[in-house]
């Protein structure tokens, strides 16, 4: 089977690229300049020429909160204009299966949790990273037009919580809350810092889930495919307040600081937990633990980040 993993630098990417390398499967992971996923011609032209059993479409410009709120017209347009030329040219050349990535920031920010994938356009989304959650709804409303016009084309989208873990970007301007969080708890450790302030009240939940665990599900998906939901989630089912995972990470560190809380910083939706019925009754659950995956993403950042 031949697969086209798009975005495969990227930190989702590479996870699922290492996973299914170990497996009987050929993969096609064109770097940008082999693939333009801005020009929907070249895409089409490229799709034609290698012509994959399957594309898993992990390219994005992805960030966390400040580089959503300072770039809102690139996330936007950029992840718009990526998902439809991939999955629009897919569907001209004629490939049949389809699995796109999209997230949990795409559901309404007010919605009751867990949030259960029917929950898609049912309200007002979360403004920090509206942009980037309108492309993601409009990649995941494509792959299910384009099921209900021609059913033969299985096109489904996997729903991730939030993610971390090894690739990940350790930049506080570019990063996701759990890398930035190791970064700014390991520099306050080596600096002897006595205090570390944490934006907000430290009482908003998120779901964060070991990237490797989401590679573990698509090897899943792509054998069980004709069974698995148009769109479904994925995640651990559970959430954890932020001040509990500044304490997992400072214990790992070996950080014995006092936390402070900055009130005036911005913390996004209170609570992102993602509904996991869908996800059970398709057979699948998460294998890796908070402080173990706390603990491999440490290591990495040590080990590949710092000294590289």
């Amino acid at each position: 089977m031949k697969i086209l993993v798009t975005g495969a630098n990227g930190m989702v990417g590479k996870n699922i690229v290492n996973f299914l390398s170990n497996l009987e499967y050929t993969l096609l992971t064109p770097s940008h300049k082999e693939l333009n996923l801005l020009d929907a011609q070249s895409v089409k032209i490229y799709l034609a020429n290698t012509f994959p059993d399957m594309v898993i479409h992990c390219a994005g410009i992805v960030g966390g909160i400040q580089a959503n709120i300072a770039h809102p017209v690139q996330f936007l347009v950029e992840n718009t204009q990526m998902g439809i030329n991939i999955i629009l040219s897919s569907y001209e050349v004629g490939i049949k299966k389809f699995i796109n990535m999209s997230s949990s920031c795409m559901y309404p920010r007010d919605a009751h949790n867990p949030l259960s994938e029917d929950l898609i356009l049912k309200g007002e989304l979360e403004p920090t990273n509206e942009g980037y959650a309108l492309a993601k709804v409009t990649s995941t409303r494509l792959c299910e037009y384009i099921h209900r016009e021609n059913s033969e084309y299985q096109y489904k989208t996997i729903i991730p919580c939030n993610l971390y873990g090894q690739y990940d970007k350790f930049d506080p301007k570019h990063s996701h809350m759990i890398p930035a969080v190791i970064q700014k708890i390991h520099e306050a450790k080596i600096n002897q810092q006595a205090s570390i302030d944490i934006w907000g009240d430290g009482n908003a939940r998120r779901e964060f889930m070991y990237v490797e665990d989401l590679a573990d599900f698509v090897s899943y998906a792509i054998k069980n495919f004709e069974n698995m939901p148009q769109n479904i989630n994925i995640g651990l089912g559970h959430d954890y307040t932020i001040n509990e995972y500044y304490k997992v990470i400072a214990e790992v560190i070996g950080y014995e600081g006092t936390f402070s809380h900055d009130l005036s910083k911005p913390i996004g939706m209170k609570q992102k937990l993602i509904d996991d019925t869908k996800l059970k009754a398709f057979g699948w659950h998460y294998k890796t633990s908070l402080e173990e995956g706390i603990t491999k993403t440490y290591n990495y950042y040590t080990k590949e980040v710092i000294h590289d």
